[in-house]
């Protein structure tokens, strides 16, 4: 004999099981970075990794699991626009990468995408490794399940002249690289298209081209142009036939301007930008990913003896410089993002540099905006990051206290949810 069963009660028994899949988060105050303001008394609703509704009246199902932040102050999980996470332990000399094998260099980022993201920030734009598609595998295994971090999008390796800002350079000249640590070299804009068809075969989010010398490089220059104009619109052009953009290692004036015109997304460090780069940022909406809080982190390292000499002397007097330039830019208006070059200070870190954007010139609106909806728009993923909105990724963070009033709370994350899981506390 068949058991009927009537449209109420199935339409019940479908609310209790979608009830049991609802989480709701009660908080005591909502910074949204789109509008620039703090709601009080929000509920958000959570289902299935997305956030359904944000509300001060909204019911909660009744079987809804319900997260108690009504003495916090929530955010949207933060994004840092400029790290390395997949290097391995974080080593102030790049050689180190020729004692290790590729393995043993991947196994020891597992720690580092943990560190990120129980710091806060649940999205990074990973912007180069040495060991060549490291970061994939990091980012993959991330998505998988294997291992916890911050969602990431990755550029695969450094696309580089030979020698230059993202080659590693120090060793004697009779020693031939293996595959992985020469990957990204190119010279001319042909060899700079076929290494970007490389990439994009491999599978890589985004492209970074490095446009100048560096700081944190043997035999570098960081005031000197490495690729040409014409090569950089060519990794511009190739790198949008499969829908990515490009960000750009630049400290020098021409070498920023360069990747400026070339049409890069963002200019990563931008150091020693002048008036005339400022300007032309501005004209064509490029933003600037300033790294301000690292020169702690190098000038700590060097007065322990962990930072070579040379790096040391390319960094002479260049941090207040990038941090004056830095004000100068948010004072013309410019497009920031937030990335901090993390690896040259510790994993977990990133938070400390909210103090010194606000420092140097920024509201401590516009540094969290930095870290939110600016990120996500630098990352072309508005629609899924970035703010508290339905249909977004359930990615919050909470702090005590306000952080409009005292930045620094921020280095002080007390939870952390990616995509509706809980990761801290734990």
């Amino acid at each position: 004999m068949k058991r009927i069963v009537s449209a109420g009660v199935c339409v019940g028994l479908f609310t209790a099981v979608l009830s049991a899949q609802v989480t709701a988060v009660k908080a005591g105050k909502v910074i949204e970075p789109e509008t620039g303001t703090v709601l009080k008394d929000q509920v958000i609703l959570l289902h299935q990794g997305r956030i359904e509704a944000v509300g001060s009246n909204l019911p909660i199902p009744p079987a809804a699991q319900v997260i108690d932040l009504s003495n916090k102050t929530v955010l949207p999980g933060l994004i840092d626009c400029h790290t390395h996470l997949a290097d391995g332990t974080r080593e102030a000399d790049p050689l180190v990468q020729l004692k290790k094998t590729a393995a043993q260099v991947a196994l020891e980022s597992v720690p580092n995408a943990r560190a990120m993201l129980e710091s806060g920030f649940t999205t990074v734009r990973d912007v180069g490794v040495y060991r060549a598609l490291n970061d994939v595998a990091l980012r993959d295994a991330i998505n998988r399940g294997n291992i916890v971090g911050p969602r990431m999008f990755v550029a695969g390796a450094y696309v580089t002249i030979t020698g230059g800002a993202g080659a590693l350079t120090g060793q004697a000249p009779d020693i031939q690289l293996p595959w992985d640590l020469r990957y990204g070299e190119a010279n001319g804009p042909w060899e700079v298209r076929q290494v970007i068809r490389k990439l994009a075969h491999d599978g890589v989010d985004h492209i970074k081209i490095l446009s100048s010398g560096a700081v944190l490089t043997h035999g570098s220059n960081p005031s000197s142009q490495e690729f040409t104009l014409e090569e950089l619109q060519a990794a511009v052009d190739e790198a949008s036939q499969f829908g990515l953009r490009v960000e750009a290692h630049a400290h020098s004036p021409q070498g920023i301007k360069n990747a400026i015109i070339a049409g890069v997304a963002s200019v990563e460090h931008a150091t020693m930008i002048d008036a005339e780069g400022i300007a032309l940022a501005r004209q064509h909406g490029t933003y600037l990913d300033m790294d301000i809080y690292d020169e702690e982190c190098i000038q700590e390292d060097g007065r322990a003896g962990k930072m070579p000499k040379d790096f040391l002397q390319h960094d002479l007097e260049l941090g207040q410089i990038q941090r004056e330039n830095f004000r100068k830019a948010v004072q013309a208006g410019v497009k920031m993002s937030f990335g901090t070059d993390a690896g040259v200070c510790a994993y977990g870190t990133s938070a400390r540099q909210f103090a010194f954007m606000v420092k140097y010139g920024m509201t401590p609106m516009q540094a969290i905006q930095s870290a939110t909806i600016r990120a996500a728009d630098l990352l072309g993923r508005s629609e899924l990051l970035g703010s508290i909105k339905p249909g977004k990724y359930a990615d919050l963070i909470a702090v005590g206290g306000d952080p409009l009033a005292d930045i620094s709370l921020l280095e002080h994350v007390e939870f952390v949810m990616k995509e509706g899981v809980v990761y801290k506390p734990r």
